[in-house]
């Protein structure tokens, strides 16, 4: 193939494989080398497709909808296989910073990372990638009724891993104790918009 030729599709490749390629780790739950394999084996199916493709539109999509698929259809096959889910990524070290804002990232991509994977799958393309409930379910192949009820799960699964953590951190310990206002945060009943 010429490279001065600018195919569309090298050139996507380009453009896109970094934002891609965070997207497959957060459907890996961080496990590097899964999400290598999810983007490759995603790009290899769109590039074998890209002849069929309409040249006016981008190969992006179908590359999501493929990453999606595979990573749900990689769990499922371990499940079989060992008779239980497998365990999420190997995480590195929980890391602690004097804001918790590093801390609080690291909660985030570990609860994550535990959640099914069509929870995680609905919660990435609606948060990560901003995508509306009708692409979702087109994405995954189901309801938006489905994609509003594994939204709703996961968030609350992601609340209780936050909560427990919240109540885990020393200065939350005692009710006595400065850093009170967290764990009476954390009581607090929630008041934001649900999916139910």
């Amino acid at each position: 193939m010429d490279a001065d030729a600018g195919d569309p599709f090298e050139e996507f490749v380009r453009g896109r494989s970094a934002r891609l390629f965070r997207l497959a780790m957060l459907l890996a739950g961080q496990n590097r080398a899964e999400a290598g394999e999810l983007l490759e084996i995603a790009l290899e199916r769109a590039y074998r497709r890209r002849a069929t493709a309409s040249r006016d539109r981008s190969p992006e999509p179908y590359v999501r909808q493929v990453l999606v698929s595979t990573s749900i259809d990689r769990w499922r096959s371990l499940r079989r296989r060992a008779g239980q889910p497998p365990a999420a990524g190997e995480p590195g070290p929980e890391v602690r910073d004097a804001t918790g804002e590093i801390a609080d990232r690291d909660l985030l991509l570990r609860s994550l990372a535990a959640l099914p994977p069509r929870q995680r799958a609905v919660l990435v393309l609606r948060y990560w990638e901003d995508l509306p409930e009708a692409e979702i379910a087109s994405v995954l192949r189901c309801t938006v009724g489905t994609v509003r009820s594994q939204a709703s799960r996961g968030l609350a699964r992601l609340r209780e891993a936050a909560a427990s953590r919240v109540a885990e951190r020393p200065e939350t310990a005692a009710p006595d104790q400065p850093g009170t206002a967290v764990t009476a945060q954390a009581e607090r009943p929630e008041t934001g918009d649900r999916d139910d």
